[in-house]
């Protein structure tokens, strides 16, 4: 296959992002809309909760089924069909009579949703060979995130206000259409070449350990211990059975390997904490502005735009930096500024303009560095004939980090607790970003893969 033109690659990376805009916009428009569902479906603090991590929590759990299947049948293939499930999806979510019906449809969302992100960051390693390039490729990846932040909470203020939540989701119907047309003409068909066999044990203990875990900390508060320990024991059991079974198979679902470089490992545990952080602060933001401060959807919005603006600005000199200085710097700018702002908030910065729009602003900045050092580090250390899975288990651990982040701050918010959960997100992206980073960190993909390892590794992920 010849290489593909730049203008080409461009319009692959375009197509790419879109699904990613997609994706975000329905977590952060759905935020703002919260309290409209409270009022409309008679939605309980962990009813709300459900809204979001029904749909993160689904996603998480197929994340790696996902990238493996398409490495096996076609990743063009894969996400063509997450775009019709997804769009399917949000039809369904618009019409649901009850907080239950959408639940579920949300879990049909979630459906498509797996088959997305993880895919098309798999076509964009295939398709930016080059380090450098690359790494600027996610770096603009990183700057959709910022883009749904920015877009999503004022197009779902406006969207909630003038007409109704039921139509934050008519927005995925033409934008999922306009994608799948364009994948259909513009996005070349890929394979692995030894791609990975089913691990039908491995994805069901996946689902148990993700599912009994995010729901014995959801329901603690109301349900009681005796309702939650068996859950809790369940999850316990589901990761032994992943620790003990995984390795004795030739081609895991999730390859225990992966976890012996520190790079990948760091930026597993990176992406968890930041995306928990993100989880609670939107859930947590959002209640604030439009419970305490009386503010109605659009102006619960327009203050997202101190923290969206930034995180749109900032993600791609991220990748820039980390293209050419590695993630070091990206990291150690993030794990600080995330920290700060959510020690400000824990502190009661929040209650004046001037210490909620730079607690905003800050937490914004860190969101926008820490994306491509994540993704980057998480790619680049492995082989490129396992892209799909390696992505995959970036992706996952986003997912499950903002199913956490939801689910945990959502069980301390009675408390008042909930900002220092955040604080100590921020302080583990510092922490282990620097440790991961550092130079006792190089070379240990080598190790792991041997030949397998691709050499453009240190020049894109050195401390």
């Amino acid at each position: 296959m010849p290489e593909p033109s730049t203008r080409h690659r461009h319009l692959v990376l375009a197509i790419c992002c879109t699904s990613l805009l997609i994706v975000s916009l329905d977590v952060t428009v759905l935020n703002v809309a919260l309290p409209s569902l409270r009022s409309d479906l008679g939605a309980s603090t962990s009813g709300l909760q459900w809204t979001i991590d029904a749909y993160t929590l689904v996603v998480a759990s197929l994340l790696m089924l996902a990238g493996s299947t398409a490495d096996r049948i076609g990743r063009k293939r894969v996400f063509m069909a997450g775009l019709v499930v997804f769009t399917l999806g949000s039809a369904l979510c618009s019409m649901a009579p009850t907080l239950e019906a959408l639940i579920v449809f949300r879990t049909v969302q979630a459906v498509g949703g797996s088959m997305l992100n993880p895919v098309a960051m798999s076509i964009i390693t295939n398709t930016f060979t080059e380090p450098r390039e690359r790494a600027r490729a996610i770096g603009v990846w990183g700057a959709v995130v910022g883009i749904s932040m920015a877009a999503g909470p004022l197009v779902g203020g406006v969207l909630v206000e003038s007409v109704g939540w039921r139509s934050i989701f008519w927005l995925n119907l033409p934008v999922g259409l306009a994608a799948l047309l364009l994948t259909l003409r513009h996005i070349p068909e890929s394979r692995a070449p030894h791609p990975r066999r089913p691990d039908p044990v491995g994805q069901l203990l996946v689902i148990a350990l993700f599912g009994s875990l995010t729901y014995a900390i959801i329901e603690a508060p109301n349900a009681g211990l005796a309702t939650v320990l068996p859950f809790a024991a369940v999850a316990v059991a589901a990761l032994t059975g992943l620790v003990l079974y995984e390795p004795r198979r030739a081609e895991p679902l999730i390859d225990l390997r992966f976890f012996r470089s520190a790079p990948f490992s760091g930026a597993t545990v990176i992406a968890i904490s930041a995306f928990a952080a993100l989880g609670g602060f939107l859930f947590q933001s959002t209640l604030y502005l439009q419970n305490e401060r009386g503010l109605d959807a659009l102006h619960a919005g327009l203050w997202m735009l101190p923290m969206a603006a930034p995180t749109f600005l900032c993600a791609p000199l991220s990748g820039r930096l980390v293209g050419s200085r590695g993630p070091r710097i990206p990291l150690l700018i993030a794990g600080l500024t995330m920290t700060t702002s959510a020690v400000m908030f824990a502190a009661g910065a929040q209650t004046s303009t001037a210490g909620l729009f730079t607690g905003y602003l800050l937490f914004g900045i860190g969101f926008g560095f820490v994306n491509a050092p994540i993704t980057n580090t998480a790619v680049s250390g492995m082989p490129r004939a396992q892209a799909g899975v390696a992505a995959a288990v970036a992706s996952t651990s986003r997912q499950l980090g903002q199913t956490l982040g939801v689910a945990v701050v959502g069980a301390v918010l009675a408390s008042g607790a909930g900002w220092w959960v955040l604080v100590g997100c921020g302080a583990a992206v510092l922490v282990v970003g620097l440790a991961s980073s550092g130079g006792w960190a190089r070379g240990t993909a080598d190790r792991v893969w041997g030949q397998e390892a691709p050499r453009e590794q240190p020049q894109t992920a050195r401390g």
